[in-house]
């Protein structure tokens, strides 16, 4: 199963969606027509989870595998376990009671949807942020440089200490925001959490540009070699940009949450 929101001139801009569903004339099956573009595991996928426009708004659809879908794969420079896939809905269809929520109200579904996911790739970044950081001090304490450990130089230190705090402040964070979904119900979250998370996951993978970056200088050519001591550090420099567009762009997810912030913010004290 893969989540078909994405298309190709609205990633974000949920509201811009061109996939149509319209009921059959017998009023027991969605007719969906439209194209979705770099859909996560669709090569993979025997049902997809298609974000539509309705008669009144936007709902969502589970659509079942079928001749009427095209899918083919698209080349990325991430991974090619994403089985990441540009599919094509032609007349294709669904059974009426296979929508997901309520007819013109798919933003709450999206939305708690959306939560989840910014969420487990915070997780997934910040894992790897980590990872990096790592690598980084074992490699330090092992590489000598003018017959001294490359730990014993300060500008060294400095990076190393830069990139410490951005990923011990992402796994605090973090840890706020998990607890903050476990005491919420889908329906709060997706009014409450969305900036929060949009914002988080903004940081985290600006985080990630400064460590891959950084962790790319630490190790100079091994950084950029796809085997050997750096290997790990040249995918994460090579990757981290997967995180940081997919699921909602940094520039977007920071403008939710500023804008939820003011939405909430006392108009007393403006």
């Amino acid at each position: 199963m893969c989540l078909a929101i994405t298309e190709a001139f609205a990633g974000s801009d949920v509201a811009g969606l061109k996939t149509t569903a319209e009921l059959s004339d017998d009023g027991e099956h969605w007719i969906i027509n439209g194209t979705k573009k770099w859909i996560t595991n669709g090569m993979f996928s025997d049902y997809f989870v298609v974000g539509c426009k309705t008669k009144k708004g936007f709902s969502v659809i589970l659509v079942p595998k079928s001749e009427e879908i095209e899918v083919k794969p698209i080349k990325t420079s991430y991974s090619t376990t994403a089985a990441t896939a540009y599919i094509e809905f032609n007349n294709a269809k669904a059974p009426k009671n296979w929508l997901l929520g309520q007819e013109d109200k798919g933003f709450i579904v999206i939305m708690s949807n959306f939560n989840h996911e910014r969420w487990m790739m915070v997780c997934a970044t910040t894992r790897w942020n980590r990872t990096v950081l790592e690598e980084c001090l074992k490699w330090c304490n092992q590489r000598i440089v003018f017959g001294k450990p490359l730990i014993t130089q300060p500008a060294i230190r400095q990076k190393l200490a830069r990139m410490i705090s951005l990923t011990e402040s992402c796994q605090a964070w973090l840890e706020q925001i998990t607890h903050q979904m476990n005491q919420l119900s889908y329906e709060e979250q997706s009014k409450q959490l969305g900036g929060p998370i949009g914002l988080l996951k903004s940081f985290a993978t600006r985080c990630a540009h400064e460590i891959a970056d950084e962790a790319t200088n630490i190790f100079g050519g091994r950084g950029l070699t796809q085997g050997g001591m750096g290997k790990v550090v040249e995918m994460w420099h090579r990757t981290y940009k997967f995180d940081a567009i997919l699921g909602g762009t940094e520039e977007i997810l920071a403008d939710l949450g500023v804008r939820q912030a003011m939405k909430n913010f006392p108009k007393a004290m403006l």
